[in-house]
């Protein structure tokens, strides 16, 4: 590894992905070129998501993941992103010697190619950004879900590549993006679907019940607890705990929540018999959790558990290709038991594709629904017809955009 040759800067980022600590910092020490962008990811899901998110030029990928296998990584990887380069390195040492020599032999290839139009099979495939769709592959909604925008598709592939295995995942996304809805869609494409599909809102139950929703409590725990309770995480056993609002958990419960992510027991209020259950976790929050992390407000160990694999839901106004189709699901439903049904007029449509959507998809839905009861058994809705409810000035959200809430 110290021998290693110098690589020549590419035009995209270096991405490792391994759980050992020693070897992404020998990978990283032999790209000391401060000019090319190095992360680092621990698991094979992980790497999948990061590449979906950005332009990669180089993957340096363990045959040892902890959670995929690493040779379906690269299938998946051939398909979808075709013109990054992948060298295979073994956590155990087993490849480091012959590390210095793959490199070398990249930035021949590299080299050549700058020099000559002609390269080997897999540096001459065509370049592809990283979150760019091969031609002809396109991508189904996600259950109960609308919308063929670019970047909607990308969250349908993310949610269908991961939703058959038992991964954590984290929704990230503002408020009325739809984030329920997809987490419902990856437990209904999971092979948990037949099991129950659990719901807490951390930032609807008080700080002093949380605990004992989420854990549950055995009989005679506290005063008024009559009988015993088994809990939200007990009730989604053999199926799918959606945390959502995880950003809000007070920070005196995220220990336990830890505990519960890695040992996979639970503990009730009053009893010293921890419970074994089988839950699969996706956690969801409007909250910028790195900013949570570095103020203090939220554990960086459960943060990393919780954010395994990322899905990062776009707000309606960066989707504006999907407004239209959204608006028609919408004033068809609101439609639903009246004998006329409503179309959009041009006008109309005009006019919702000018809006900025601060509310998002929910907002969209609501100004749909008063749409077809303003217009009252027409056949078309107008502008008229069309009201936002103006944005009312929050201190209170202004607060919250401060700790890393988006705006």
């Amino acid at each position: 590894m110290a021998n290693a040759a110098v690589v020549p800067v590419l035009d995209g980022g270096v991405l490792v992905a391994s759980p050992s600590t020693a070897l992404r910092e020998k990978v990283r020490r032999s790209l000391h070129d401060p000019s090319w962008p190095v992360q680092e990811v621990t698991g094979g899901a992980d790497a999948l998501a990061k590449l979906e998110s950005g332009d990669w030029q180089l993957l340096f990928l363990d045959r040892r993941l902890p959670d995929l296998d690493a040779e379906e990584v690269i299938q998946i990887i051939k398909i979808r992103f075709p013109g990054i380069q992948v060298i295979m390195l073994d956590s155990d040492g087993g490849s480091i010697p012959q590390f210095s020599a793959a490199v070398a032999s990249r930035q021949g290839s590299w080299l050549n190619r700058q020099s000559s139009d002609l390269g080997d099979e897999e540096n001459s495939r065509p370049r592809l950004p990283g979150n760019a769709e091969p031609p002809g592959i396109e991508i189904l909604p996600l259950p109960g879900m609308i919308g063929d925008s670019e970047k909607m598709q990308r969250v349908y592939r993310l949610a269908r590549l991961v939703a058959p295995r038992n991964t954590t995942v984290l929704i990230l996304g503002a408020t009325g993006s739809g984030k329920e809805l997809v987490a419902r869609a990856i437990h209904q494409l999971s092979s948990r679907s037949g099991g129950a599909f659990v719901v807490v809102n951390c930032a609807a139950i008080p700080e002093t019940l949380l605990e004992s929703e989420l854990f549950g409590f055995s009989r005679g725990a506290f005063t008024g607890a009559v009988q015993s309770y088994a809990g939200r995480i007990h009730a989604a056993h053999g199926g799918t705990l959606f945390l959502d609002e995880i950003g809000e958990m007070p920070f005196s419960l995220q220990a336990k929540l830890l505990r519960f992510l890695e040992q996979k027991e639970v503990q009730r209020l009053g009893s010293s018999d921890p419970i074994r259950v089988d839950v699969r976790v996706i956690a969801a929050t409007n909250l910028a959790l790195e900013r949570q992390v570095e103020t203090g407000r939220f554990r960086q160990d459960l943060y990393y558990r919780l954010s395994a694999f990322p899905v990062e839901l776009p707000s309606l106004a960066e989707r504006r290709l999907d407004i239209v189709p959204l608006a028609q699901h919408f004033l068809k439903l609101a439609g639903l038991g009246f004998k006329s049904s409503l179309a959009l007029g041009q006008e109309a449509i005009r006019k919702l594709e000018a809006h900025s959507w601060p509310g998002n998809v929910r907002e969209l839905q609501q100004v749909m629904e008063r749409a077809a009861i303003l217009a009252d058994g027409g056949a078309t809705v107008r502008t008229h017809h069309l009201y936002f409810s103006p944005v009312p000035h929050n201190r209170m959200a202004e607060e919250k955009s401060a700790q890393g809430r988006p705006t």
